[in-house]
């Protein structure tokens, strides 16, 4: 009924990065992780700003794509140490990576920055979307303009800006700590998905520096508890009963059991 609510309380995750539940469990950790954290950050920050940037490069065959990932790691830290960038105050880094129609891969970078609160007032510090373009595609050394978004994140419309600033970022939050490949583009072709899990194996796929630097403990070995988000469970009880499911192989879907 309205007044009950279900919490997985035991789970055997295989922790495989393309898994699409371990996708979804490891996003919600790191967007748990964030959402305590963040409140110290703007306490220590209150004037400061979130700018959401994606950076691309052209499609690749899917068998470059590490080699083309690794090239990127290479672009980004060139551009961490232009003069353009000192302004940053500190930034969160996900690697996300879609299907081409044609079987090709596309990397791109989704990026949550925090910048001082006069950085949209100073031309000095400020970066608009031709800015970026030319930053990144010198830092990638490209021959052609790469696709670049960049916006502020800005609170609800109709709130008092101070009272939304969390929520607003939550948001943008949320949008870069999503999944790193979408489930449609992981089931659109065996021979890709396999191939992609060769080219990505082992590599970090998020990274932060500045004063967002490790706040998301991506540097940690990832345990089955963590996916659990056992930290959420205080003073919750199982005196209403447990559900149990198991995966049935015939029809390919977890089903629920008596245990």
């Amino acid at each position: 009924d309205s007044e009950r609510k279900l919490k997985l309380v035991h789970a055997q995750f295989c922790r495989v990065r393309h898994c699409p539940d371990c996708q979804w469990r490891r996003s919600l950790k790191w967007i748990a992780r964030f959402s305590q954290a963040i409140p110290d950050i703007l306490a220590k920050y209150p004037n400061g700003r979130f700018v959401f940037l994606i950076l691309t490069q052209k499609n690749v065959p899917v068998n470059e794509l590490r080699v083309t990932l690794g090239t990127m790691g290479k672009a980004w830290d060139r551009m961490r140490k232009r003069k353009e960038f000192a302004h940053v105050l500190g930034w969160i880094r996900t690697v996300e990576v879609t299907r081409g129609s044609n079987g090709s891969a596309h990397p791109h970078y989704n990026v949550l920055l925090l910048v001082p609160g006069d950085y949209f007032q100073r031309s000095d510090k400020y970066i608009d979307q031709v800015g970026w373009t030319k930053l990144w595609r010198e830092s990638l050394k490209l021959d052609y303009d790469p696709i670049v978004y960049v916006t502020a994140v800005k609170p609800k419309r109709g709130r008092p800006a101070k009272r939304e600033k969390l929520p607003g970022v939550m948001g943008a939050a949320c949008e870069v700590l999503k999944y790193a490949v979408k489930v449609s583009d992981l089931i659109a072709d065996g021979s890709w998905l396999l191939e992609l899990t060769r080219q990505l194996d082992k590599l970090r796929f998020i990274a932060s520096g500045g004063v967002l630097k490790d706040i998301l403990g991506e540097g940690e070995q990832e345990t089955n508890e963590d996916l659990l988000l056992r930290e959420n469970s205080d003073g919750e009880s199982t005196k209403a009963g447990t559900l149990f499911f198991n995966w049935r192989r015939r029809i390919r879907r977890y089903k629920r059991s008596r245990k």
